[in-house]
């Protein structure tokens, strides 16, 4: 008996150590930074199946389920990404109801296991280094920073990986780009080229313009 009250205090103490280290790194830990407090990985699986830790996603912790929204969770754990397709037609206001998953555009070297997550629904695009950086902007969404694509960058993304997306949704954007009156013909070109879509853009959206 004796035994088992000295190992509930171990563990308490240990769990307070890990919930004290989590408020101090902003509300989520990697498996790697527990590891370096001298926690044994063990404990740390003990604690998730207890439910007095929740994995977030692989190597990754949090004390609450409710600490974080889905933008909050996504802007924290990939500050790298690019918000693109019906993630960044959403967040412009192109589309009304939000998207089932996050399409996110990422670095084509990126480990794929990142983008394993049960929820948020983590849709990634794999591009180029070079790539990535052409339209590149920034936007606030529901307090939280991310990167995103310019309005005539993303457009021509939903043109070249039109297969991907859904029809109402796909004609939707183009309408919206169409009518936008901050769009920029002369870059929507220059984008076109550069992501090899310029002829349909002529095609679909040059006749209206």
């Amino acid at each position: 008996m004796e035994t088992n009250y000295k190992r509930k205090d171990t563990s308490k103490a240990i769990l307070d150590q890990i919930y004290g280290y989590i408020e101090k790194q902003g509300g989520i830990v990697k498996k790697e930074e527990l590891s370096s407090l001298g926690i044994d990985y063990r404990r740390i699986l003990d604690f998730v199946e207890n439910g007095q830790l929740i994995r977030i996603k692989n190597g990754y912790y949090t004390d609450r389920a409710d600490r974080f929204s889905e933008e909050e969770l996504i802007a924290r754990l990939f500050p790298d990404a690019l918000l693109c397709m019906e993630s960044a037609l959403y967040a412009y206001g192109y589309l009304k109801q939000k998207p089932f998953g996050w399409s996110l555009a990422v670095d084509k070297n990126t480990s794929k296991s990142r983008f394993k997550m049960d929820y948020p629904k983590v849709i990634p695009y794999y591009t180029e280094p070079e790539s990535m950086k052409i339209g590149a902007s920034k936007i606030v969404l529901n307090g939280n920073h991310f990167q995103i694509y310019d309005k005539d960058r993303m457009i021509c993304d939903c043109l070249k990986y039109e297969s991907k997306m859904e029809r109402e949704t796909f004609k939707t954007a183009i309408q919206e780009y169409i009518k936008d009156p901050d769009k920029d013909i002369s870059a929507l070109l220059d984008y076109a080229k550069e992501r090899k879509v310029l002829k349909k853009v002529q095609n679909m959206i040059g006749v209206w313009l």
